[in-house]
């Protein structure tokens, strides 16, 4: 198990995936943002990046489940987005 998959909200399959990006800690996510990350993530893997991984990165960030994420968070992140 890496670093990243002991963050709660982070999963295998994002952890795989922020690795091959250069996102080793929580450390990272924190500098980096939750909307950078998942730019450079939906450049990198645009068909299975979801906007799911855009709620976990913003929820770790926070220090709360992704599942408890404010609806006006989500509308903010979105924007941030372009979406």
């Amino acid at each position: 198990m890496s670093k990243l998959e002991k963050i709660s909200g982070i999963g295998p399959k994002t952890a795989q995936w922020l690795a091959e990006i250069g996102i080793e800690s929580e450390d990272d996510i924190h500098r980096l943002g939750s909307v950078e990350i998942y730019r450079r993530l939906k450049a990198h893997r645009p068909k299975e990046v979801s906007l799911n991984a855009l709620w976990g990165l913003e929820a770790v960030i926070m220090g709360i489940r992704w599942d408890q994420l404010p609806q006006d968070v989500k509308e903010d992140l979105r924007r941030q987005i372009g979406e």
